[in-house]
């Protein structure tokens, strides 16, 4: 997902998609531990989609106090 993508959805739809994403980097990282995981690139894409959902909702809340000061 690319950050234009990211920056169309609502805060909250992305929040529930970080969230998504934080479980899928969870559970590749337990079958990264058993042995099951055979595409280890994915565990990075997840990493990258969840710093960019992170870096948005930042910019966004420091849009908020921005506009509050």
């Amino acid at each position: 997902m690319k950050a234009s993508e990211i920056r169309e959805l609502s805060t909250e739809a992305i929040r529930n998609r970080l969230n998504d994403s934080k479980e899928e980097l969870m559970r590749l990282r337990f079958q990264q531990a058993t042995g099951e995981l055979t595409d280890h690139s994915r565990m990075r894409q997840v990493r990258r989609r969840i710093a960019r959902m992170l870096t948005i909702l930042n910019e966004r809340e420091q849009a908020v106090r921005m506009e509050g000061e």
